[in-house]
């Protein structure tokens, strides 16, 4: 792989570009003060805009790594303003993997944006990147978040039982992956 870092990338309706500490406010309002938006996730909402910014405090400083990946999620039409954030939360390089995770504001579910952007981010990777295999996983309780990895040509590979947890406590997970092998993700208005 040549890992490039969290490079700016752009479809027809969104750009995902990287966090700045000017987006604290708009992150903890649009997504992560919102119980019901990290309800399947690993990580409480956010109590304060202060824990917000920790937050984004932490992620701008990796920004210089090349391995590091994580997109402020951007709709076009709303300005500058993130409305959600998707990210490698795993990689394995021997095996040139990433593991994505995503979250997108309540405001904006089922209007294809993740799908969009979970699209646009797996172009990068086979394309620029040299990724082999892309892979996440989701709550079964959530299974719109399996609908997005399908529409972007992920395959299902197995449900694993009580292997994981979220905020919810200990919970089965449900696993998808594409390989570099399987061609390119569909064309989901990249």
């Amino acid at each position: 792989m040549e890992h490039l870092g969290t490079k700016r990338l752009e479809t027809d309706r969104l750009v995902l570009r990287q966090f700045t500490m000017a987006d604290a406010d708009a992150m903890y309002r649009n997504w992560a003060c919102d119980p019901e938006v990290t309800k399947y996730l690993r990580w409480p909402h956010h109590a304060s805009v202060e824990v917000s910014r920790d937050v984004l405090r932490d992620w701008t400083s990796h920004y210089a790594e090349p391995g590091f990946y994580n997109w402020a999620i951007v709709l076009k039409e709303n300005g500058p303003e993130p409305i959600g954030s998707i990210g490698v939360v795993e990689r394995d390089d021997a095996i040139r993997m990433v593991h994505i995770g995503y979250c997108l504001g309540r405001r904006w579910w089922r209007q294809g944006i993740m799908t969009e952007a979970l699209a646009a981010m797996l172009q990068f990777f086979f394309g620029q990147v040299g990724v082999n295999r892309v892979e996440s996983r989701h709550d079964p309780r959530n299974p719109n978040s399996g609908r997005v990895m399908q529409a972007c040509g992920m395959r299902y590979e197995g449900t694993h039982r009580q292997d994981d947890w979220s905020n919810q406590g200990i919970c089965d997970s449900v696993w998808y992956a594409i390989l570099a092998k399987d061609g390119p993700p569909p064309d989901v208005l990249v």
